[in-house]
């Protein structure tokens, strides 16, 4: 005699309880990865992360309305901080200008070897048409 089956299908609805206690456990769990993730990014390449960082700053600070107070307080130092870059970026200009005019690489050099190399195409230019003029003139 065959006994009746009272076993539950293997596929039994979970309860609420239980599906959101495997949400969380999964939530979790993609939180971890995320955190892990994070940490090694920023230790293989912690310039990108400075950079990033500054780049935020810039544009919150650049988006963020200034207060009064702000002004007040921030505005010297705002002033000084551009004039001593503007003071760099001219240095850098000239540092690199006197390097490249001690190697010979100035805007005469340059010009001057334009011209060369002009007249260089040009004789060559002629003297090929001289050859293929005195070539057909030959035959």
């Amino acid at each position: 005699m065959n006994a009746p089956t009272t076993d539950k299908p293997a596929t039994a609805k979970p309860t609420p309880r239980t599906a959101a206690e495997r949400a969380l456990d999964t939530t979790r769990d993609t939180a971890r990865e995320a955190v892990r993730r994070t940490a090694q990014g920023i230790e293989a390449n912690p310039l990108a992360v400075l950079v990033g960082g500054v780049a935020i700053g810039v544009l919150a600070g650049a988006v963020i309305p200034r207060t009064e107070q702000e002004g007040k307080l921030l505005g010297p130092v705002g002033k000084r901080l551009t004039d001593t870059a503007a003071g760099a970026a001219q240095a850098a200009k000239e540092a690199g200008k006197a390097e490249l005019d001690a190697l010979g690489l100035n805007k005469d050099a340059a010009r001057d070897q334009v011209g060369k190399l002009l007249d260089g195409v040009v004789k060559a230019l002629s003297s090929a048409g001289s050859a293929a003029a005195a070539k057909a003139s030959s035959k």
